[in-house]
This record gives structure tokens, sequence and C-alpha cells, in this order.
């Protein structure tokens, strides 16, 4: 049994839509146990089958907009319940962790409590966001660093390819660097040289650099740079499918005939919404960490945080954590040669 600590507290609609998404999660994945971090109490309120899912006593919540996340993590570790949850995976309570709270907290939190993997230099969040083709595409690192050496990167988009091959089954990950031109020599100092170690390595498939305009059409598997920019990229996807929704939903509702196309359209139109939907994917994985941590969406519904759980439960299955260690590890005996 894979055991998942879930943060019941965090997120817009904790606790009812946590409890809703873990008891959704028993009931259709037989090799998971869960434990529920949060006020019992309000816990109780929802929880109608406690099969496999056990409580823990965490009342205090992280607010959303906690300017000072690391003091907010110390000074409540006994009982936050993304803290006590985060707790869990290094006292061996818990393979992983699923939380919709806040995110600077989140890493903070992960930071602290977790720590990285032995070897590992510098964490990335990494969403996986969709695609024209249908096919799931790693974005990272989506905010983790905003600044980052080459090789920091290199170790990044190796843990990417290992995530891409054994949770997301795609047989050989291309690489691609997101930059403002596509021909080699492009961008800044940094990106030329992140370019140059990632065009001579033989860790992974290295495309070349790729611009923004095509991340939901890449000619790769795997879009990386720093913190910031992915960061960018990110939001002014989230943005974009956002705004263009609106514009679709008023043109069709501004007319009676576009009423009607609207009607005709309905099944179509509901499939692009669940395409576009960050809650079919379930969250963004922190890489680099003792053990895997998920960031659902703050706004996470029933479904979406299932999906997280679901996300969190593969993870463990493809021992995703086990392979990157082990190359860690490896890395480390050539250092010491």
């Amino acid at each position: 049994m894979y055991r998942i600590a879930v943060d019941a507290m965090g997120g817009d609609y904790a606790p009812k839509e946590q409890i809703q998404g873990a008891m959704l999660a028993i009931k259709n994945i037989p090799d998971i146990e869960i434990i529920l971090y949060g006020d019992k109490e309000k816990i109780k309120e929802y929880l109608t089958n406690d099969e496999r899912i056990k409580i823990v006593h965490a009342p205090f919540v992280i607010p959303m907009g906690e300017h000072d996340p690391i003091h907010a993590i110390k000074a409540n570790k006994e009982t936050s319940s993304m803290a006590r949850a985060l707790a869990s995976l290094r006292s061996d309570e818990a393979d992983a962790v699923v939380s919709s709270g806040a995110t600077q907290a989140l890493i903070a939190g992960a930071h602290i409590l977790v720590r990285r993997m032995k070897g590992f230099k510098r964490t990335a969040i990494a969403p996986v966001i969709p695609s024209v083709s249908g096919k799931p595409t790693i974005l990272l690192d989506a905010g983790g660093n905003l600044t980052i050496r080459p090789e920091y990167m290199l170790q990044q988009a190796y843990f990417a390819k290992i995530y891409a091959q054994e949770v997301l089954h795609i047989e050989d990950p291309v690489v691609g660097l997101i930059n403002i031109g596509t021909e080699e020599g492009k961008g800044r100092e940094f990106d030329n040289e992140v370019y140059q170690l990632f065009k001579e390595t033989d860790l992974f498939k290295f495309y070349g650099n790729i611009e923004p305009k095509v991340c939901l059409d890449p000619p790769c598997d795997i879009m990386i740079s720093d913190g910031f920019t992915a960061n960018i990229v990110m939001k002014t996807i989230e943005g974009t499918a956002k705004g263009m929704g609106k514009i679709l939903k008023a043109n069709l509702t501004s007319s009676f005939i576009g009423k009607i196309g609207a009607l005709l359209a309905k099944k179509n139109l509901d499939k692009f919404k669940t395409a576009m939907s960050a809650e079919e994917i379930g969250g963004a994985v922190i890489f680099g960490l003792y053990k895997p941590v998920i960031k659902a969406q703050g706004a996470s519904k029933v479904y979406g945080f299932y999906n997280g759980i679901r996300q969190a439960a593969n993870i463990c299955r493809a021992g995703v954590w086990d392979k990157v260690s082990d190359y860690l590890e490896s890395q480390k005996g050539d250092e010491d040669e």
C-alpha cells in the first residue's frame, strides 16, 4: 500500500473538496491509504467513509497570502496541517504529499521539513500542461528558482526525462530550451551556457531552442528555463486559455444564432474545456525533494484533488525517485574518482 499524506486544510475550498477527493481516490485506487492532516472535527463533518483513511489532528491553516512562509512553517510545525503532512515524509509515515495550500509556504516547508534528495542541487516546480496534439508536456521550472546555474538545470532536465518516461509513458522524451529565438546563440549568456551543456550531454535528447509561441504545440516533451521565465510562460498560458474561453463564450451568446450553435457544439466545447483544465492533471510536482510533493491548484475541487492523489500514487508506483537517486549516486562516484 502506498501512503498518501493529504493537507486537508489548504486550499480555497478546504476541507470539503479535499476530503471528498480523498474518498473518491479510495474508491477508485485500491493500493493506497490516505492520511488526512487537519482539524479533526471539521474533517468528520464531511468524511462519510473512513475506509483506508486516517485523521491526524492539525488544525492550523497557513493563509494563502502569508508574507513570511518560512516563519509560518517553523512556528507551526506541530499544529499546521501542511507542516505535519510534509514532516510525515521524513518520518517515513507517508510516501507522498498532496496539498492545495499556499504555494510559497509549501515550497518553504518542503525545503525545511522534507529537504532535497542527496546530491540534487535545486528543486524545480514542474506542472504538466496540455498540448494541441493531446499529449502531456512538462514545463519547468515554474517558479522554484528565479536564478540558477546551468549545471543545476541539467539535473532538473534529467529528472523530467525520467518522470516523462515512467509516469507519462513517453518512450524517449525530448528536451527543449525556452528562448527568444530558435537559432543557436540566441538569448542571454546564461541561455547559451545551458544550450551548450544540453547539446553535449548524453543524458537526454536535446531539441534545441524553442519559442514560447509553440508552448501549446511544442516539438519536444519537456520545456525548460529558469524559474522566472518558465513561470511567466505558465501564467501566460493560463491567462490566455481563460481569456479565449471568455471571448468564445461572449461571441457564442451574443446572438440567437450563436446560442443555437453553442448548443449544437456543446459536446465539443466541453472537450475543449476539459483539455485546458488543470484539474485533469492533478498538480505540479516539486522535482528533487527527498520524496514526492504535489502542489494541487488552490481552487481544486473534488475531481482535481482526486487527480492529485492519483498522480501521487502513479509516481510512487513508477519509482521515479529511486531511479534519479541511482543517477545522483553514480555522479557522486565519478566526482570521488
